[in-house]
């Protein structure tokens, strides 16, 4: 039997069919990360497992794993896309400033405000720091390189507008700004501090370091 030009499906009907596919592939995607966000933000990393995530998603654990390859693998995606909320809310609070200190101020602020809204999560991110492989740790750094940069961008302006001493070594500077701003975050874990308490104890960091790095 002589085949047809309807035996095979056309480029217009291959399309369709192949978006239903892709649709529903993202559809379940971002059925697991909602899922897996919610318990990691109320059980932290080691309380929620795949097959917590699983039933809270309405799906199999084979699901989830046709999404995400591990726990570590769907956590990371959450971790990205947080930084990635943060890094725009940073970047709009340091453009507001008319100066560097406050610039500072208000990158970091943003970041506690959105980080203490889930903090089991942002336990389970520190912990998870320190054990992590050395490969999943350089992606982190590197997609955490434009937070690096907000603060990086907030110390040149200082310098352009006479506010900072052009010698300075920007970079330590800046590493040291988020290492201090990270090491701040056990208040709000064991002392039940808000964002206003790290925000003001930040403002005092920041100005005791800018002190020695003035024009």
């Amino acid at each position: 039997m002589a085949e047809s030009k309807s035996d095979y499906p056309t480029p217009g009907q291959a399309a369709p069919k192949r978006g239903v596919r892709a649709q529903a592939k993202l559809r379940t995607r971002e059925r697991v990360l909602a899922a897996a966000r919610s318990l990691f933000t109320e059980l932290g990393y080691e309380g929620a497992t795949i097959r917590h995530i699983a039933q809270a998603a309405g799906m199999s654990t084979g699901a989830v794993f046709a999404s995400f390859p591990d726990k570590d693998a769907l956590f990371e995606e959450i971790i990205l896309s947080d930084d990635a909320k943060a890094i725009e809310a940073m970047r709009a609070a340091t453009a507001k400033a008319a100066n560097v200190e406050d610039a500072l101020l208000g990158a970091f602020g943003v970041s506690y405000g959105y980080h203490l809204q889930q903090l089991p999560l942002l336990q389970a991110r520190i912990g998870c720091s320190w054990t992590r492989s050395p490969e999943t740790e350089m992606r982190m750094r590197e997609a955490r390189a434009p937070i690096r940069q907000v603060v990086l961008d907030a110390l040149a302006d200082g310098i352009r507008r006479g506010e900072l001493s052009a010698k300075i070594d920007t970079p330590l500077v800046a590493q040291m700004l988020q290492d201090v701003a990270t090491a701040n975050y056990r208040f709000a874990i064991y002392d039940g501090w808000g964002a206003e308490e790290l925000k003001t104890r930040m403002g005092d960091q920041i100005r005791l370091l800018l002190s020695g790095i003035k024009a």
